[in-house]
């Protein structure tokens, strides 16, 4: 919108360089352009503001596929008015010469025709395409053939409209229509991700499986190497004992051999020691032969004083002196004779 002052009585206008501005004064052209700024009096001016700017139109509208599925079609289309002359000639663009504001409503014009120009080419399109075809493949159709038509569209030039671009942004079915539409994806989806459990819930089966038999080995080849262990023990304890067993059998060996040369050197001496002493009482029997009575009694006294108990004192009586000298008197004299 253009910036207008007061001052005594005129005015001044000063427009955006987006804004085609043309002023007639008592019917005739005074100021034609963009970005103007201009002094005028309200009673003699007539003011026109033509946006040049690019502008966005966005539309939404209702069409019907061929198996007559209701749908909504998003699109937006961006146009620019490229002949200010042209669409202040044949659109109602005047401003009023105190305010600036647009006295009509030029730009809503505007979009009524550009909307139902595209409403009409998405609903031809749409009208031969069936619902799954046109929410696979319709938003490049439509957008083509809406394209299409606009530039077609003999109204436009003459209004000196210029459509930039066209955009569609979606088209969707009804809230019933598209939750049943995307039931089978979820039920695929639910398949696959239900498939995905059981291969994982497979895996982890086999691999605890796997696990359990490693295990399983382990403890096998665990008892085996205890098998062998206590079948070692057992060969070492055995052998152990055999070697034990052979040298007690070495020690009791010697031990005898020992015990029998010991008793065949007692024998020996003992053999040796009784014929010596068979000798010396052989000579001692042989001497006593050869010798008299006197020296045999007077040697049985002395080996009978010599076998004696000791005798500390020794009381005589007068009995046994009288009879023992009695008896030395009896004997003396045939001793003598």
């Amino acid at each position: 919108m253009a910036d207008i002052t007061r001052r005594f009585g005129w005015r001044h206008l000063r427009s955006a360089p987006t804004a085609h501005i043309r002023h007639h004064k008592r019917g005739r052209l005074a100021h034609d352009g963009p970005g103007l700024s201009f002094w005028y009096r309200s009673l003699s001016a007539a003011l026109s503001e033509v946006p040049v700017n690019d502008r966005e139109l966005a539309m939404a509208f209702h069409a019907r596929t061929s198996d007559f599925q209701d749908v909504t079609v998003q699109a937006t289309v961006t146009y620019r008015i490229s002949d200010p002359a042209e669409a202040a000639a044949r659109l109602d663009f005047s401003i009023d010469p105190d305010t600036g504001v647009w006295r009509g409503a030029p730009l809503e014009q505007i979009a009524t025709l550009l909307t139902e120009t595209a409403q009409q080419h998405t609903l031809d399109v749409l009208a031969r395409t069936a619902l799954a075809e046109a929410l696979v493949d319709g938003v490049a159709s439509v957008r083509d053939r809406v394209a299409a038509g606009l530039a077609a569209e003999p109204r436009l030039p003459a209004t000196g409209i210029d459509v930039v671009a066209v955009r569609v942004v979606a088209i969707r079915p009804e809230a019933e229509v598209e939750r049943a539409l995307r039931t089978p994806a979820r039920e695929q989806i639910q398949q696959e991700a239900d498939r995905a459990t059981y291969e994982r819930r497979a895996v982890a089966v086999e691999r605890e499986r796997a696990i359990a038999e490693n295990e399983l080995a382990s403890q096998i080849e665990l008892a085996r190497r205890e098998e062998q262990l206590v079948e070692q023990r057992g060969t070492n304890t055995r052998r152990e004992a055999e070697e034990h067993a052979a040298a007690d059998g070495v020690r009791a060996e010697a031990e005898a051999a020992r015990k029998v040369r010991l008793a065949r050197a007692e024998a020996e001496a003992a053999r040796e020691v009784g014929a010596a002493r068979a000798e010396s009482q052989a000579a001692w029997l042989r001497v006593h032969g050869e010798v008299g009575d006197a020296t045999l009694h007077a040697l049985a006294a002395t080996r009978l004083a010599e076998n004696l108990p000791r005798i500390d004192s020794l009381t005589l009586s007068p009995d046994v002196l009288t009879g023992l000298l009695s008896k030395l008197g009896s004997t003396g004299p045939e001793t003598r004779a």
